[in-house]
């Protein structure tokens, strides 16, 4: 476990020796390092009903006051880019002029720059799913408390409705997994949601892949959820490569896997947006 920000503008130590040499590394060579971030339940608080998650109130300040002092900041995300820059309110931000948005676990990319957003084409077996998800979900009795999201490139079931969110996700996760294939697609689970997406793509991919683009030599990962794992990966392969990362964890007790993981565990998005802070005030 990690601890916790004691005042804005404390940095954190984190627990662990690779968490320790990241964060110096972070320090003094700020112009050579990615800080990226999960987006919802790491930048915005988790809320019942997606399309009204908001960044944090503090996280653009924040955000603005880092960006110009490092190499870049990307917002890692599996929702559309467009609805990441539209609930964080990113767009046309001074100090925010090269922030990306990777959307949809990389498939997507905004740029400040250019304000657009590229993206391949969707994946049919997206549609196909969309389109049997009703009838699959009544099929076999999951239709009470469950309720589907649309993204676009994927489709979510959540069940944090359900009378037990718990054990409604647990009880879809195969049946799901099974509609999924037969589609060419795979699940990925979240906090109480199961989203069905097509393969080849995941945060740590993205991550990846963003992080050599740029050439970086350090790197900040915050996530909160299970679909933030291969991230972790991704940082701790890094970390092998010579490339020091630390990873952070907006904490949450439905995910502990990512706690233990952590060098550094903040109290939710607004443990991250101090962090974003105290590490801005920090940097020259």
């Amino acid at each position: 476990m990690g601890s916790h920000l004691e005042s804005k503008d404390s940095l954190p130590a984190p627990v662990t020796p690779a968490g320790r040499d990241a964060l110096e590394a972070i320090l003094t060579r700020p112009t050579h390092t990615v800080v990226a971030l999960d987006f919802d339940g790491t930048l915005a608080p988790i809320v019942p009903d997606p399309d009204r998650a908001r960044a944090h109130p503090d996280a653009v300040p924040a955000l603005a006051a880092l960006a110009p002092k490092v190499a870049s900041v990307a917002v890692v995300t599996g929702r559309p880019a467009g609805v990441a820059v539209r609930h964080g309110g990113f767009a046309g931000v001074a100090g925010l002029e090269h922030l990306v948005v990777l959307g949809h676990y990389g498939a997507e990319r905004w740029d400040a720059v250019s304000g657009t957003v590229t993206a391949p084409a969707p994946h049919p077996g997206v549609a196909a799913v969309r389109a049997e998800l009703p009838g699959f979900l009544d099929g076999i009795g999951a239709w009470q408390g469950t309720w589907i999201e649309e993204k676009g490139r994927a489709v979510a079931v959540h069940t944090r409705r359900a009378a037990d969110p718990q054990a409604a996700f647990e009880a879809l996760r195969e049946p799901l997994g099974e509609l999924a294939a037969r589609h060419g697609l795979i699940v990925e689970p979240g906090r109480m949601v199961l989203e069905l997406r097509p393969p080849g793509m995941d945060k740590g991919v993205a991550l990846m892949e963003y992080v050599r683009e740029i050439g970086a030599e350090a790197v900040l990962y915050a996530g909160d959820d299970l679909g933030d794992l291969p991230a972790f990966a991704a940082v701790d392969k890094l970390r092998s490569d010579g490339i020091p990362g630390l990873l952070v964890c907006s904490g949450s007790s439905e995910v502990a896997e990512l706690a233990d993981r952590a060098d550094l565990v903040v109290d939710g998005p607004a443990g991250v947006v101090r962090l974003l802070a105290a590490l801005a005030a920090h940097l020259t």
